[in-house]
């Protein structure tokens, strides 16, 4: 093996022994070997080695070069640290990694009392996450089925096997100080516009309480934790399907801030994206427009096309879009025009069947345009597929659990976003805002169809899986708001993520309790499915992609 300027050489003896030799080739920085190092062109750090070695560290200077070669204890360059590391006390540095660990928590403990928006982004919320799985005991695989954000953490043994999918996302736009104006931390930076900050750690929550009662009780039973990212665009889940997560488990567990609290038979919709891009040429749209092919005009077609399609689906399919490349100046003919798709239905047949003449209508608009048409698929999910017993099960533990009391200033908060909210009036003429702007009560279970989308559906279509909603913020609130955002980063998102943590574990237990519910869940969802199977509707070809930061 050859890397820059080292050199390492493995030899296998006739005991069948293997014997490293490794030279550094050209430099004169010291040799280290061990299981953690950091070698660089002015230095090198190693890790101790144990047996009361300390950390030690190679540096070299300027006007001596020779002292590059030598080791010192870090602490001889325990002013470059910041102050916290430098006054770490041993219980601190105990935690681990030299009082990183302690003080990473530090930092997001601070963050929720101090209702201050830390600095996060996808990778630390996996890093997080998974150190405090790490920490209660469970075995955990980060970077899961090759999703670098996704994450894997068991703990137990025996059935039922019970997966939590605990959501970790953002969405564009709606960043947002806890206020009951619209005032964001930093402006035009994503935000929790969904709640996004509680969905992963109600899971989390779930997680640890099912497992502390199992130990409690010393009943069998295995917890499966999966960090689930990307649920916005709602395909995070079905990545991690391509890669056969979900299968091991016997039942699942998701949870989602709400208006209200409440579990639903209803359906929601299966949905595909797709971009079609454009291809023409180029003209001066006065002086030469004949030589000219308009990848714009083919996109304006596609719209008109979906337009008359639109007449002759059936009335639970929605084709939405929204035109991402449409040209430069009026006065130049477009070369290059795209335009974004989603198309839903509340079965994945009939989404399948929608796309396939959606994408014929395309083909229409790049035939009538002569220009080139390129597809790419982005993928998809599925309808969700509520199960029967667990559903009603999960509404009576609801009634069982303790609900949140809303404190003066929680009310007042929620009155003011209320009334402020563009639904204000038709929520109030409902009477949802009679016992107060904040929902105290368990609705009874809902068997109706809803117009969005989740991957959660995905799962469903695996195991049997139940979604659990509890109220998180003011009954007024639209879909992906700032007022959304306004409440989960306050005590009303955090009181309403603990009641779903409770709900999932409280009912998680009940299947341990009796597996006889198990085998119930189990035959009810092969009903369900009616002979179908599970195909991902993330192809192998789609690479998954990087988080956006």
């Amino acid at each position: 093996m050859r890397q820059d300027d080292l050199s390492q050489t493995l030899c296998q003896l006739e005991s069948g022994k293997l014997v490293k030799i490794r030279v550094d080739c050209m430099s004169n920085r010291p040799h280290c070997m061990t299981y953690y190092q950091l070698q660089g062109t002015k230095g090198a750090y190693e890790a101790p080695r144990g047996l009361g070695d300390v950390a030690k560290i190679a540096v070299a200077t300027d006007d001596n070069r020779t002292g590059y070669t030598e080791w010192r204890p870090l602490s001889d360059l325990n002013e470059y640290l910041p102050e916290r590391y430098k006054v770490a006390s041993g219980t601190e540095k105990g935690a681990g990694h030299g009082g990183g660990e302690f003080f990473i928590g530090e930092d997001f403990i601070n963050a929720i009392n101090t209702n201050t928006q830390p600095e996060l982004d996808v990778y630390k919320a996996c890093e997080w996450t998974a150190e405090v799985l790490r920490n209660a005991g469970f075995e955990v695989e980060t970077g899961y089925v090759g999703m670098p954000t996704a994450i894997r953490a068991v703990w137990g043994k025996g059935h039922p096997v019970i997966g939590f999918l605990g959501e970790y996302d953002a969405l564009p736009g709606l960043s947002q100080k806890v206020s009951t104006e619209k005032e964001p931390v930093t402006p035009g930076a994503a935000g929790q516009g969904c709640g996004h900050n509680l969905l992963g750690v109600a899971c989390l929550g779930a997680a640890l309480g099912m497992k502390a009662e199992l130990e409690a009780t010393g009943k069998e039973g295995t917890v499966v934790f999966y960090g689930c990212p990307a649920e916005e665009v709602l395909t995070g889940k079905a990545f991690m399907a391509r890669g056969g997560a979900f299968t091991e488990l016997d039942t699942a567990f998701s949870w989602h801030g709400s208006t209200n609290n409440h579990v639903t038979l209803g359906t929601m919709t299966g949905l595909n994206s797709a971009i079609f891009h454009f291809n023409g040429i180029t003209a001066h749209a006065g002086g030469d427009p004949h030589n000219g092919r308009s990848a714009l005009d083919a996109v304006e077609l596609t719209s008109v096309g979906a337009n008359y399609l639109r007449e002759h689906v059936t009335s639970d399919v929605r084709i939405h879009y929204v035109i991402k490349e449409g040209g430069t100046a009026p006065n130049i003919v477009p070369d290059k025009a795209s335009v974004w798709y989603y198309v839903r239905a509340l079965s994945r047949e009939a989404v399948e069947d929608t796309y396939r003449r959606l994408v014929k209508v395309a083909e229409g608009a790049a035939h009538m345009t002569e220009t080139e048409l390129e597809v790419e698929y982005l993928g998809g999910c599925y309808n969700t597929l509520n199960p029967v017993m667990l559903t009603n099960l999960t509404h009576d533990v609801m009634e069982e659990v303790e609900r949140p009391h809303w404190t003066e200033e929680e009310l007042a908060f929620a009155k003011i976003l209320n009334e402020k909210s563009q639904q204000y009036e038709k929520v109030k003429a409902s009477g949802a805002l009679e016992d107060g702007p904040l929902d105290t009560k368990v609705s009874p279970v809902l068997n109706e169809n809803g117009y969005g989308s989740t991957d959660v559906g995905d799962v469903q279509h695996i195991v049997p899986c139940v979604q659990v909603m509890t109220a998180t913020c003011n009954l007024a609130a639209p879909g992906h708001s700032w007022q959304i955002t306004a409440c989960a980063g306050m005590s009303i998102g955090m009181k309403g993520m603990l009641y779903g943590a409770k709900v999932m574990a409280a009912t998680a237990m009940k299947l341990v309790d009796d597996p006889k519910l198990v085998d119930e869940a189990k035959e009810e969802f092969k009903k369900q499915m009616n002979g179908r199977t599970y195909k991902c509707p993330v192809t192998e070809e789609i690479v998954v992609p990087a988080p956006v930061q």
